[in-house]
């Protein structure tokens, strides 16, 4: 019998908790769910308003890994929903906007992956996104090398670049900005793209040809796109051991000499909140957007 929970009122079917999820760590779905709880006071706002795209890992990341858009079958008439524009038509997705939606959701064991907008200007971007990826033998340490260019080409603009790893192998840069749409944030990114390659021609690649891109730093400017999204600050990535898409601070960018300094697991943010907060809190602060020039 699937155990019943009630969060914050809402009765949560639960199912299949003591399955192994990570088989490398024995990371149990049980555990995934307490992750979520334990961290949603800051996941929470990073999910607010933002249509989601699930990438679902039922049995694990050795199973069955697929993208799911659409609003799933038996989705309680609580949580919320929104019409979503595509060029196919409009969509109706999930909006995750409170702890037990965040709870049901994380049941069905998934990356939560979302937008640079939100769903009441669909038309307008109100986050920049830079995802460094490192092509072997490059790791982290050198997208930190990059990143570090990037944010002072940023803050040249008045732009604030904060940075959170990807929870793979990788880095991202997020910055909010105003008064620009996700065409022109595209644009942009993909000009500041191509001045890093220009600065360090050794290390930074723009374009995705894969053919280009071992021992180099590959700046993906197109997840700007509107129809494109970025795992969200604090996600589970659906990887060998229970990684975690986790906030990092410059000093910690800076200092990075071995990919291990910047690799997180589930059981390491709760202690890393305490320290710190939630590091990615400016991006929420309308008034500490940037202007895309």
């Amino acid at each position: 019998m699937t155990p019943i929970t009630e969060v914050e009122g809402r009765r949560v079917a639960l199912s299949n908790l003591e399955k192994v999820l990570y088989p490398a760590t024995g990371f149990t779905k049980g555990e995934v769910l307490h992750y979520y709880a334990t961290v949603a006071e800051a996941l929470l706002p990073h999910l607010r308003d933002r249509p989601l795209s699930f990438l679902r890992y039922p049995d694990g990341p050795d199973g069955q890994v697929f993208f799911a858009k659409n609003v799933p079958p038996g989705m309680p008439e609580w949580v919320t929903s929104a019409e979503v524009p595509r060029s196919e038509g409009p969509a109706r997705m999930v909006v995750v906007q409170d702890l037990p939606s965040l709870i049901w959701a994380a049941n069905l064991v998934t990356e939560f992956h979302t937008p640079q907008w939100v769903i009441q200007e669909p038309e307008i971007a109100d986050r920049l996104v830079l995802d460094l990826d490192p092509g072997v033998p490059a790791t982290v340490v050198e997208c930190c090398e990059v990143a570090v260019w990037l944010r002072e080409r940023l803050a040249a603009d008045g732009i604030e670049a904060l940075a959170k790893t990807s929870g793979s192998k990788g880095l991202h840069l997020l910055a909010a900005v105003r008064g620009a749409s996700s065409e022109r944030v595209t644009e942009y990114a993909k000009q500041l793209a191509v001045e890093a390659e220009r600065a360090m021609p050794r290390l930074v690649l723009h374009r995705m040809t894969r053919s280009l891109r071992p021992g180099k730093v590959f700046v993906d400017w197109s997840q700007n796109a509107a129809r494109k999204t970025t795992a969200t600050p604090y996600t589970m990535r659906a990887r060998a051991e229970p990684t975690v898409s986790a906030p990092v601070t410059w000093e910690e960018v800076e200092a990075c000499r071995s990919a291990e300094t910047l690799t997180f697991s589930a059981t390491d943010i709760a202690p890393r909140l305490q320290d710190f907060g939630d590091l990615l809190e400016p991006l929420l602060d309308a008034g500490r957007a940037g202007a895309v020039p």
